[in-house]
């Protein structure tokens, strides 16, 4: 003999089961994201900085010179490797960097487009782009005119440099091992005196070099 189930048993019963079907508050799809995907996630682009007061300096031991403005950190800095045989110069744009990140670093002076690799790096205390290659490389004759430049990173904005000899002068010291010739600067001093040149003698090593 079966039983029947009043009705009034039945009702809690649907209205639970209807309740569990709907479930709103459960996730319909469950999604994954890798965290090498967070990481490729683009930075928010830099704005160019204003270089309209910003001028180059040279470090104190004068292998490396930076280009900013008087009292802040610099945009750029180029440095030169004496130890490295040959010697090499070293590119640093300093902006935020992401590890493993790589770019491109074009640079637009005295007649020619030069495109320089950088990576990010971490270094004194920041992350920052940069890269070095041997100092006699024809790219960086782009720094060897006094003219102006622009040098551009990609989502770091375009730094507008205005001409000044110390980058072209900076550029052939470190090509020259940093060897003072001081043959011909002693030349120069003697036409400017309108005397004859001493005889030459051979120039000596800079007391900076192995430093």
């Amino acid at each position: 003999m079966r039983r029947r189930l009043s009705p009034a048993l039945l009702l809690p019963a649907c209205a639970a089961l209807a309740a569990c079907e709907r479930a709103p508050d459960a996730p319909s799809q469950a999604q994954r994201i890798s965290l090498e995907a967070a990481r490729q996630v683009p930075a928010e682009p830099l704005l160019s900085p204003d270089t309209k007061q910003a001028s180059w300096s040279v470090s104190t031991d004068g292998q490396s010179i930076a280009f900013g403005n008087q009292g802040q950190p610099p945009f750029l800095t180029l440095a030169c490797e004496l130890r490295e045989q040959p010697a090499r110069l070293e590119i640093i744009r300093h902006a935020p960097a992401r590890p493993g990140e790589q770019a491109l670093f074009p640079v637009l002076g005295n007649g020619m487009i030069s495109r320089f690799k950088l990576d990010a790096a971490l270094a004194a205390g920041e992350w920052r782009w940069q890269g070095a290659l041997p100092a006699s490389d024809p790219q960086l004759d782009v720094f060897t005119a006094a003219s102006a430049m622009e040098a551009t990173l990609p989502g770091g904005g375009t730094l507008l440099i205005g001409g000044s000899r110390i980058p072209g002068e900076f550029v052939r010291w470190c090509r020259q091992g940093g060897r003072v010739q001081r043959v011909e600067a002693r030349e120069q001093a003697a036409e400017a005196a309108g005397t004859a040149p001493p005889p030459p003698t051979r120039p000596r090593p800079d007391p900076a070099v192995g430093r």
